[in-house]
């Protein structure tokens, strides 16, 4: 028996409708949107002494770009070893990495306007971790997502798609800040990123509609491409921004493997408290919704427009979360980047494995995953984002105690610029709308209870009550 036949049977592919082929592409492809965090992840948790309140990790004795390089490796064991637990235990298509938005609340948040230790900050991530795994254990994770509104449930997809779509675009230049606007459509024709940008999309839009297998990959590697032979031969300065830079590694990751026992030492128990409690929301909900939306686009969801076996994968972001808190990095999370290999036809766990394996050869090849720039890789995310749009079918617009929950979970995800927010816009809404319908015995305890939660979370989050503790 060939290696592709034993793979093939151990994750059950064909029964899933997939092919071993499938599955490697998809993985391939998930890999390749998402391997700008092996870059991204240690820029953010650096602390850089050029840049105002952007503290972080720092080392005495140690640059700022050997701590990058040293979490550039931490971020490629911790999401190798959460995706290898989705990959064998949980058999689903979903890669997994220390998250956006979480790193940042890291380093920005807790550490720089907080004044927390950076080790009692990773401290919070392996508590957080740490109960995670008990929730999911005993069944409480999957019960409260259970807990989830119907229309909550099926708007996620297209609010993960908004979002999707508005971090590729700015990625891409195509949209940009603007102090009037908050958003605005960048000066594309003068910037070179954007117009690369602008024909890579359209690129892979068109091999995308054709169905060309792997259009995805072809169009991030055409446009990456592209933007070489334009710094090295064309007209385009080499400061321009089309060519990634690359990463040096340091296998030394002694000095952050470890560091969260000294943060356990010397804790302020409220605002300790406060952290691990941010954190646990943001993660929960990230995670829950990226499953539930990839998941949507898989068609993987039942009836109810539930994931089964969702403690599966819950596991595996629990796993992930403690064992990257331990090693050094932020929040370990489940990545909406696997709805590019999903679109590419992964369901199964060959998909996951995949995207781990490639997460370890990348240990010694990251200045080749750097290779990729930000706004090529970010292609996927827009062309993926746009595909996502369809899950909006699902909901009924008619119904305006489904309309209206439904309509603020997108709407307030993408502005919001956070999964969680969305979901926590939907979950407060949908018990307060259908009582002043006259629905209120649609409503559960649990539905009031959730929405209640989100509220104190609101205010914890929103109110400044983690500064006034310092």
């Amino acid at each position: 028996m060939g290696l592709a036949e034993t793979l093939g049977n151990y994750f059950d592919v064909q029964e899933h409708g997939s092919s071993v082929r499938t599955e490697l592409l998809a993985g391939l492809t998930t890999f390749l949107t998402m391997s700008y965090i092996v870059v991204v992840n240690p820029s953010i948790l650096t602390d850089q002494p050029n840049i105002p309140g952007a503290d972080g990790i720092s080392i005495a004795g140690i640059p700022p770009g050997e701590i990058q390089s040293m979490l550039a490796v931490v971020t490629i064991l911790a999401a190798a070893t959460a995706t290898f637990v989705m990959a064998f235990y949980a058999n689903r298509p979903f890669a997994q990495a220390p998250g956006l938005g979480l790193n940042a609340f890291f380093a920005f948040t807790v550490v720089s306007a907080l004044g927390i230790p950076w080790q009692t900050a990773l401290a919070a991530v392996v508590v957080e971790g740490i109960i995670f795994i008990i929730l999911t254990a005993i069944g409480a994770r999957e019960y409260v997502i259970k807990l989830f509104p119907e229309p909550v449930k099926f708007a996620v997809g297209t609010g993960i798609g908004l979002f999707l779509a508005i971090i590729g675009l700015q990625a891409m230049g195509i949209v940009v800040d603007d102090t009037a606007t908050l958003i605005s459509m960048g000066s594309i024709a003068s910037n070179p990123v954007a117009i690369v940008s602008v024909f890579g999309l359209f690129l892979t839009f068109a091999l995308y509609a054709r169905n060309v297998p792997g259009s995805i990959i072809i169009g991030i590697a055409l446009t990456s491409v592209l933007g070489w032979l334009l710094t090295a031969f064309g007209p385009i300065a080499a400061d321009a921004g089309l060519v990634a830079g690359s990463t040096s590694v340091s296998y030394d990751i002694t000095p952050l493997a470890g560091a969260f026992i000294s943060g356990l030492s010397d804790v302020e128990a409220f605002t300790f408290a406060l952290v691990v409690f941010t954190f646990f929301f943001v993660d929960f909900f990230d995670t829950a919704g990226t499953l539930v939306g990839v998941g949507q686009a898989g068609n993987f969801l039942d009836e109810d427009g539930d994931l089964p076996d969702i403690d599966k994968p819950l596991m595996a972001d629990a796993i992930g979360t403690t064992v990257g808190g331990m090693l050094g990095t932020s929040t370990v999370t489940t990545y909406i980047e696997s709805a590019s290999g999903v679109e590419e036809g992964g369901r199964t766990g060959l998909t996951a494995l995949t995207v781990a394996v490639l997460f370890l050869i990348s240990l010694a090849l990251v200045p080749l995953a750097a290779a990729i720039p930000l706004y090529a890789s970010h292609i996927a995310l827009v062309v993926i984002g746009v595909v996502m749009l369809r899950n909006v079918v699902d909901i009924d617009w008619d119904d305006l105690t489904q309309a209206i929950p439904a309509g603020m979970t997108i709407l307030v995800m993408p502005f919001a610029y956070s999964i969680a927010y969305g979901i926590a816009a939907g979950i407060v809404s949908y018990p307060v709308i259908k009582f002043a319908a006259g629905e209120g015995d649609d409503v559960r305890l649990g539905h009031w209870a959730l929405a209640g939660a989100f509220v104190v979370y609101f205010v914890v989050r929103t109110g400044g009550i983690l500064a006034a503790q310092v």
